[in-house]
């Protein structure tokens, strides 16, 4: 629960959510480091004077008797005492044990003593801790390491002063500590604030924009890491304007291309009604259900195109010759009643292409249509497919009189057409649009020596 409010809230709080704990987390490191110094930075100082005392009596044992002597100094020891802040212990013994002078029952050295090397440890010493210092000499230089003839120094005293002075010491770290992570996190929270006004800024502008604007979103002075993001929003801007382009293209495309066949179906509407002559009234009814049928066609052709435009590709292996066969199954009734010798020329064997098949017939079928309905009475056309290593082509052939020389260059765009087409001109857009959005283009070729065209579709391999 606690995460999914952490995903769900802003940046900044985000920011301060992961850097605030891993802070914290820092100072506590640092703080036990701090500790740790302060305990053996005092263990350092206070062991010092631990040795002072230690060499003092050192200096003060005599064995020049046979025995042992300890002349103690009183007056270091009062000092001593007081600079520890509590009880002060020592012991002078054989380091067998056998002959003591002081504090009997010190706790020993936890581990081997060398001779002229003082050690420091940790102990128990009636109910309290202390921090014993022992040297441990021989009574005469011939005397071996660890022999029974050698005197073990010890002194003792008690802990609480260097516990203090540890105590107090991490106390004014941890005040230090808090006051730079309270300190840290204020900045923290004004940078974020600050590094992210460009972002507040942007926001601020994109409200305030109106419904239509579409215009891409100001980049230049944004973070370097934002502006992937804003780089993305603005493609999605420029692909959505484009959008709304070819709707509005479409809206006005449809309203110039059945404003006229709507009007003039309302006219012979009219002329049906008023007509009494039987035979008049049919002659109006077959020009009704010609024009019918040209403005449905009209409205086909303007959703194909509308969707070739905008839909998306529907990439899938199939075979070419297949597809020339079934358009020519379709456009065949069409050819019969004009007499028009129609074929399908497609090369031997399997001619596997890729492409949207669902496009690319409906472009096909707008091609054989203009060649068949346009061209010549009693002519030949034919379908043509083919493949090749740089792509595939398919292509309809006619041999009737061609485009006129002065829209040639024009065919492809909307509404082009040459003088005398019944059509709307929106066959060739419809195949120029489908081909290009495969990475291809419509090609128009001569089509024989004697007249006639030749309308190729033709694109590459993926």
């Amino acid at each position: 629960m606690f995460w999914n409010r952490i995903r769900q809230a802003s940046i900044r709080v985000r920011l301060l959510a992961l850097l605030l704990p891993a802070m914290a987390l820092a100072t506590a490191a640092s703080l036990w480091l701090t500790r740790t110094d302060a305990v053996a930075s005092a263990n350092a100082a206070y062991d010092r004077s631990l040795l002072g005392a230690i060499k003092a009596l050192d200096g003060n044992v005599s064995t020049a008797s046979g025995g042992l002597s300890v002349e103690l100094p009183y007056r270091l020891f009062e000092f001593f005492q007081l600079t520890a802040s509590g009880n002060v212990y020592f012991r002078v013994s054989t380091f067998d044990g056998l002959v003591e002078i002081g504090n009997p029952d010190l706790p020993a050295p936890p581990v081997t003593m060398a001779p002229g090397r003082p050690v420091f440890y940790d102990a128990t010493y009636f109910g309290e801790s202390v921090r014993v210092g022992a040297f441990l000499r021989p009574q005469d230089a011939a005397a071996p390491a660890g022999a029974g003839t050698g005197l073990l120094i010890q002194v003792a005293e008690n802990t609480a002063s260097r516990e203090q002075f540890t105590a107090g010491f991490v106390r004014r770290a941890l005040l230090r500590d808090l006051l730079s992570l309270l300190a840290m996190g204020v900045a923290v929270a004004v940078g974020l604030t600050v590094a992210l006004r460009p972002m507040t800024r942007l926001a601020a502008q994109t409200r305030a924009r109106e419904a239509d604007d579409l215009r891409p979103l100001p980049s230049a002075d944004l973070p370097s890491d934002i502006r992937p993001l804003v780089d993305a929003i603005n493609q999605q801007l420029e692909r959505t304007d484009a959008l709304m382009a070819q709707r509005r293209a479409f809206i006005d495309d449809a309203s110039h291309q059945l404003r006229t066949p709507l009007a003039i179906l309302r006219a012979q509407v009219d002329y049906l009604l008023r007509e009494p002559d039987p035979q008049q009234r049919q002659l109006a009814v077959q020009a009704l259900s010609e024009e019918l049928h040209n403005a449905i066609r009209a409205t086909n052709q303007l959703l194909t195109l509308a969707r070739s435009d905008a839909a998306s590709l529907r990439l899938e292996p199939f075979d070419l010759g297949e597809l020339a066969r079934d358009t020519a199954l379709e456009l065949l009734p069409l050819a019969r009643s004009r007499d028009v010798d129609f074929g399908v020329d497609a090369d031997g064997g399997s001619l596997q292409a890729e492409g949207d098949r669902g496009l690319l017939q409906h472009a096909l079928l707008n091609i054989g249509h203009n060649a068949i309905q346009h061209g010549r009475r009693h002519g030949v056309v034919t379908v043509q497919a083919s493949v090749d290593a740089a792509g595939f082509s398919l292509a309809v052939l006619d041999d009737g009189g061609g485009f006129d020389p002065d829209v040639v260059s024009r065919l492809g765009h909307r509404f082009v057409k040459s003088r005398g087409s019944r059509g709307s001109g929106l066959g060739l857009a419809i195949a120029r649009s489908v081909v290009e959005r495969h990475g291809g283009q419509l090609q128009i070729e001569p089509g024989h020596p004697a007249g006639g065209a030749r309308v190729v579709l033709w694109w590459p391999r993926c």
